[in-house]
């Protein structure tokens, strides 16, 4: 009997990133699988009565964007919060603070939520302090995340509401900015934020679903098709977010959830190991932070910051210690998630690193080596944002991979100029280097602190540009500039072999499940400047076409 297709996209260019036959014509789909790739002509048969056709005319078809690193939840509950992402100075910040009060005048005891708070773009530089949020709501408690997540900005009614004062304990790994009367300024870093969000209420399950569900078709038409989430709170909200989503059958992106450090003890206790699930919910490795953020000038550097000789960033854990609960998470089975961004992070974590995988070769207990052997143990540093050359070579030696993200490069780069200088510049966002090197490269964008948009990443690794040409047509650092094929690889067959998901998705290949992303254009064969023409023209999920541009 004749297996017809469901699906047949023909008469384009399809690049399956698979190595072994990387271009064809055309791609069938049968239910939730790809049935055939090859020449238009060889797969005309498997046209039937029911099959619907898709011309491409042209076109780019792709194997479905993997989202490597992105706060989902947290980009979800944005659509409630107040984003103060535009303000250009710290005025203009109280000034859209002044005008959610007003609107939230029938909920006076309510916390103010927000993000997007970037001092360091600021233009009359004024920093963040609980005085200017004071004069605009001098009564509801007032937290705003920055753009990088790793700082909030409370008023005193916040303060008051967390029981920060001017006694409070400096917390190991975290920042209580203080005035010079040691009074706080009601900016948190690091693991000082913990003291903030134990008081803020925190979002129910429910309110977490519903935001999930209303964000996912934005993500189908920017061409994600999976996501693998970079965060999770103490009580596993975004896990169960995600399981009450699978449950009901309506999780519409396929997910990998990182558990938060502080849950090790509790997946060891029970078993959980990396890749437990199925192709729609698995989890990931275990997430680490080693420090903090460039934009919070908390990145554990080698060196200081240019702007100030007295900071060397903030290292979020002792090493020492990072290796003790690095060494328990692998002998469970459990992979290894760190976020690293200074080069002085980047080097600690890789020591660790390389300690782990020679306890790892060793097998040092028979437990360990069932372990290994039932769980997926792919380890990958999350940004390395910034890399002595000395440790670059590293992350190929020991098998790790590094999950980076595009866009901060050319959102970064004069940041980057100001606070670490031209020679580590050079080391910065390193991606052409850490390829050379055999490393294997992950795509994300980290949401909501940029744009969830791989065409934008794509244009970003590419160019090294911003989309007014800035710096100039070599591009920032433009020696790390990469190829169309490396970046769309990194969206999609990377993310794949990371979460230990090669074998059944990541690529065009008969038996994979069908996701796939149709662009405008074929950005292959466009000026790379004029990649961010080009639009998601469809977005096949799992064999069913999930979201269409319409035209």
């Amino acid at each position: 009997m004749q297996l017809y297709a469901d699906l047949l996209f023909t008469n384009g260019r399809v690049y399956t990133a698979d190595a072994r036959t990387p271009w064809a014509e055309a791609v069938a789909v049968r239910g939730e699988r790809i049935l055939a790739v090859g020449a238009a002509a060889d797969l005309a048969e498997l046209r039937g009565p029911r099959t619907e056709v898709i011309d491409l005319t042209g076109r780019l078809l792709l194997p479905g964007f993997t989202e490597s690193h992105v706060h989902f939840i947290e980009l979800a509950l944005r659509a409630t919060e107040i984003d103060v992402t535009a303000a250009a100075s710290a005025h203009a910040v109280a000034e859209m603070v002044r005008a959610r009060v007003a609107a939230q005048a029938d909920r006076p005891s309510a916390w103010l939520r927000g993000a997007g708070w970037h001092a360091s773009t600021w233009i009359d530089g004024v920093r963040p302090h609980r005085a200017l949020l004071d004069t605009v709501a001098p009564d509801i408690p007032v937290a705003l995340d920055s753009k990088d997540l790793h700082s909030i900005w409370l008023n005193s009614a916040a303060l008051r509401r967390a029981g920060i004062t001017a006694a409070t304990a400096d917390v190991p790994g975290g920042v209580i900015e203080r005035d010079a009367d040691g009074e706080p300024t009601g900016v948190l870093r690091e693991n000082a934020v913990g003291l903030a969000y134990n008081a803020i209420p925190k979002p129910e399950l429910a309110e977490t679903v519903t935001a999930v569900k209303a964000a996912t078709p934005g993500m189908w038409a920017t061409g994600i098709v999976a996501l693998h989430n970079a965060n999770d709170s103490a009580d596993g909200l975004s896990l169960r977010t995600y399981q009450a989503l699978r449950t009901q059958d309506e999780l519409g992106l396929r997910v990998v959830q990182h558990l938060p450090a502080c849950n090790l003890d509790h997946a060891r206790a029970i078993g959980l190991q990396s890749g437990l699930g199925d192709p729609w919910l698995r989890i990931g490795g275990v997430k680490f932070f080693a420090d903090g953020a460039l934009g919070s000038r908390t990145a554990h550097m080698l060196q200081p910051f240019l702007d100030n000789p007295s900071n060397w960033g903030v290292a979020a854990i002792d090493p020492e210690e990072l290796l003790e609960r690095a060494l328990l998470a692998s002998a469970a089975g459990l992979s290894l998630t760190i976020h690293a961004i200074g080069d002085r992070a980047n080097r600690d974590v890789l020591n660790v690193l390389a300690e782990v995988r020679r306890q790892e070769a060793k097998g040092e207990s028979a437990n360990q080596r069932r372990a290994n052997d039932k769980s997926v143990i792919r380890h990958r540093i999350e940004h390395v944002q910034c890399i002595h050359p000395d440790d670059l070579p590293r992350l190929a030696e020991l098998d790790v991979i590094a999950s980076v993200q595009p866009i901060h490069a050319t959102s970064d780069m004069q940041m980057v100029d100001r606070f670490w200088g031209e020679e580590r510049a050079r080391s910065a966002y390193a991606f052409r280097s850490l390829l050379d090197s055999g490393a294997k490269l992950a795509f994300g964008s980290d949401g909501p602190i940029e744009p969830h948009a791989p065409l934008i990443g794509i244009h970003a690794a590419v160019t090294r540009r911003r989309a007014d040409g800035s710096p100039g047509p070599d591009g920032w650092q433009g020696q790390e500039r990469i190829t169309v094929r490396e970046a769309i690889d990194a969206y999609t067959i990377w993310p794949a072999y990371a979460a230990g998901e090669e074998t059944y998705r990541g690529s065009i290949v008969p038996g994979k499940v069908a996701d796939l992303v149709v662009l405008s254009e074929d950005i292959f064969a466009l000026d790379p400047m004029a990649i961010l023409s080009a639009q998601v023209d469809m977005t096949v999920l799992d064999g069913t076409v999930a979201w269409r541009r319409l035209t």
